[in-house]
């Protein structure tokens, strides 16, 4: 289903409730069941400093309006099981940014997804020979380590 014309899509302009503000943190909803899309919505919905920019239904749908609404937050369904979804893997690999939270909708669990990077290092000597020795091997240094 496309994101739900109600939702504010633009700062201060009227959502389902509160005028939201220019930094408001943009939200998708995709959980499932719809009652508890709905219970999510229903709390966001009057936050001026929380943008519901869309409401997805069938998640098959979430990647396009991720793409297109560019939320900051994704809320999600979680199965019992505590797995993270798969759709997480794939959004967070081409969103870095994006932040997903996944509920349990019979339960209180609820999991908190972002992607990060690491940072590598290695030691070098402080020369010119050191420093041309790691410019060489720039294709050479995927874990970081300089030999």
């Amino acid at each position: 289903m496309p994101a739900d014309p109600n939702a504010a899509t633009e700062p201060g302009k009227p959502g389902r409730g509160a005028v939201v503000t220019e930094n408001a943190v943009r939200v998708l909803v995709a959980n499932r069941p719809r009652l508890l899309r709905e219970m999510v919505l229903s709390a966001l919905s009057e936050k001026s400093d929380i943008d519901v920019v869309g409401e997805v239904e069938d998640e098959r749908d979430v990647p396009d309006l991720v793409e297109k609404t560019k939320p900051d937050f994704l809320l999600i369904g979680m199965d019992e099981g505590r797995k993270r979804p798969k759709i997480c893997d794939v959004l967070l690999k081409q969103y870095p940014s994006l932040r997903i939270i996944a509920v349990a909708p019979s339960s209180s669990l609820g999991i908190f997804y972002w992607a990060s990077f690491e940072i590598h290092s290695a030691t070098l000597e402080a020369s010119e020979e050191g420093l041309l020795e790691v410019i060489r091997k720039k294709d050479a240094l995927p874990g970081g380590r300089i030999t």
